[in-house]
Parts: structure tokens; C-alpha cells; sequence
């Protein structure tokens, strides 16, 4: 296994491979975050923060580099943003959130298939590389749930899940098809103290830090015992970029890799909590619509083949994560 110190030396070499980055979605959970993390290591590069009107980027995220209203079902709009930047690199990061997407079903086929439609013409138009993630949901109640495998069946029943495998089938067309470098990865659940929950059924796994912080009870939309594969961002954000940036001729996958980095279920996060934060208080107030979704995902993913073809490896664990956590969110919130 390649040594960390390499790897961080192999994404020096390599970040010449992806120059003018269009991020859209760029002030969701993940986009935040990704575009600032690209525009400080990349020197020099172009890194285009796409945004719809009602979610503009503010504060560093808009100083920081360009910003381009980038509505996924505008296809003209998108394509005239690549032009102007000479865009190499899509990040196609437009969705609905798992329980939003069940509340507006048509909204999300609409933006998550409509909308990477457009995206892969204008990359198949204009040459660019494309990665769109998938999902944990893109898994259902058939699936093998401990140690998921990369290649297993795969028939969610939550519209969410729906087009997230609709995405990796599509992606995986038009590479094969077209010569398109589409490339996802499958993120568990992401946990990160820069921006608040969204809308999706892994929120339980953030909020409960806030509460925690400030001392106020937690209220458990997840059943106790509910397993869950979950990530920290800095490693989801790693992947993102790792894997756009390694080499295409060592990848037999594509559309989406497994990746893991920790599975939990709810009382052994709060316990974890409870070691820097005894008075922790909790109770359970079930979410029907979110635990159905909850109960059809993996425990937990086999991620070897991301392992073996492009050197994953996360570097969070629940604890080094939960201290984190806390640490940045007393600071955030003058706690």
C-alpha cells in the first residue's frame, strides 16, 4: 500500500490533469467545502463555484475565485459557462437530499437525471470529465448489508435511491459509449461541521453534535441499532478529488465506487459524545419515512475495490472524528 506521504505527493504531480473546475452546487453541504479545497491546492487553476439564485455564494467561497448561476436543467447555461472558462472538470454535485427528494419525487428525477443528462452532453460536446456522486441509497432492501459488495444488486425503494443508480448507469454509458471520463463515488453519510444538514436521512449524525455543544436535548429521528456507513468531509472531500486525479488506465470501475471509513448506530455515537460531553441528552422521536430509508441502506461497504484501484484510504475514525467535531463546532459557536 502506497504510504500517505506519497499519495500527497502523487496529487501534486498529478492536479495538472484538472486546471478550470466547474463545482455545481457549490454552496450545498459537499460543494463548500470541495471548492475551497481545490482552489488552495491548486495554484493557478480556474475553479468555478456554480450556484442557483436563492443559494448564492458569499463571504471566502465568493472573494475566492469566480461565480456563475449554473442550474443543471439549463443546458445553454451551462455550456456557455464552459466555454468561458474552458471547463475540463464538472462536479455535478445538484441534488435533492434523501428524505426531500421522497417529499418532492418529481422535482428530484427532474435535477438528478434531467439535469446530469445535460451535463454528459455538453461533456461528450466539449471533452470534459465529469463526476457525480452516488450514494449509499443507491442500495435497497435485497442488498447484502454487511460488507456490501462493489458489484451486488441493487433495487432501492426511495426515489433518491431511484436515481442514483439511474446515475451510475447513465455515467458508465456514456464513458462506454462516448469515451466520457465519468467517474463517482458511492459516499455514506457526511458529517461536517462547516455547513448545516440538508435534508437527508444521516443528518441525525450531525445535528447531534450541535445539540451536544449547546447543551441542548437531542430529539432521535433514527431507531437505535439502525447501521449506518458514515464519513467525516475531509476524507468525503479527499475521495472527490483523488479520484478524479488518478489514473484512469488502473480503474476497472467507474459508476460509483464503494467507500468506507466507519459504521455506527445511533447509541454508540452518543456514547462516544458522552466521553467529552457527559450531560449529553437524548430521546427518540422515530421518523417513519426516514428510518424505512434507513433500514433498506448497508451496514456497512466493502470498499476494497476503491482500495485496490486508486489507493483509498480515510483517515477519520468515529473518535478522532467526535473530538473534531466538537472542537471546531465550540468555535463556531463560542461554546
Amino acid at each position: 500500500m502506497i504510504s500517505n506521504e506519497k499519495i500527497i505527493n502523487l496529487y501534486s504531480d498529478s492536479f495538472k490533469l484538472m486546471k478550470n473546475v466547474l463545482v455545481i452546487g457549490s454552496t450545498g453541504q459537499i460543494g463548500s467545502e470541495l471548492t475551497m479545497k481545490i482552489r488552495r491546492e491548486v495554484p493557478g487553476s480556474t475553479v468555478v463555484a456554480g450556484y442557483i439564485p436563492g443559494a448564492e455564494p458569499k463571504g471566502e467561497l465568493l472573494e475566492s475565485g469566480p461565480a456563475e448561476i449554473a442550474d443543471v436543467r439549463d443546458a445553454a447555461g451551462l455550456a456557455a459557462i464552459v466555454d468561458k472558462y474552458q471547463i475540463d472538470t464538472v462536479y455535478n454535485l445538484a441534488a435533492l437530499l434523501s428524505a426531500v427528494a421522497e417529499r418532492k419525487p418529481l422535482l428530484a428525477w427532474d435535477i438528478q437525471m434531467n439535469g446530469l443528462l445535460n451535463i454528459l452532453e455538453i461533456a461528450r460536446e466539449k471533452n470534459c470529465a465529469v463526476f457525480t456522486p452516488s450514494s449509499i441509497g443507491s442500495f435497497g432492501p435485497e442488498t447484502p448489508h454487511v460488507g456490501t459488495p462493489q458489484d451486488t444488486i441493487q433495487r432501492p425503494r426511495s426515489m433518491y435511491g431511484v436515481t442514483k443508480v439511474a446515475t451510475e448507469l447513465l455515467s458508465d454509458y456514456y464513458h462506454h459509449k462516448y469515451g466520457v471520463d465519468t467517474r463517482s463515488v458511492r459516499f455514506p453519510g457526511l458529517i461536517s461541521y462547516t455547513t448545516l444538514p440538508g435534508g437527508g436521512t444521516t443528518d441525525y449524525a450531525v445535528e447531534v453534535y450541535y445539540s451536544a455543544v449547546k447543551r441542548e436535548e437531542f430529539v432521535c429521528p433514527i431507531a437505535p441499532g439502525t447501521y449506518m456507513d458514515m464519513m467525516y468531509m475531509p476524507d468525503a472531500l479527499h475521495a472527490a478529488i483523488q479520484l478524479m486525479e488518478a489514473d484512469p488506465a488502473r480503474l476497472k470501475h467507474r459508476n460509483s465506487f464503494n467507500i468506507a471509513s466507519m459504521s455506527f448506530e445511533p447509541e454508540e455515537l452518543f456514547t462516544k459524545i458522552r466521553e467529552y460531553i457527559p450531560d449529553l441528552r437524548v430521546r427518540y422521536e422515530v421518523d417513519p419515512v426516514r428510518q424505512a430509508i434507513a433500514t433498506s441502506w448497508p451496514d456497512s461497504m466493502d470498499d476494497s475495490c476503491a482500495r485496490e484501484e486508486w489507493d483509498w484510504k480515510p483517515t477519520y475514525n468515529l473518535d478522532s472524528m467526535t473530538r473534531d467535531m466538537l472542537f471546531h463546532l465550540r468555535e463556531k459557536l463560542g461554546k
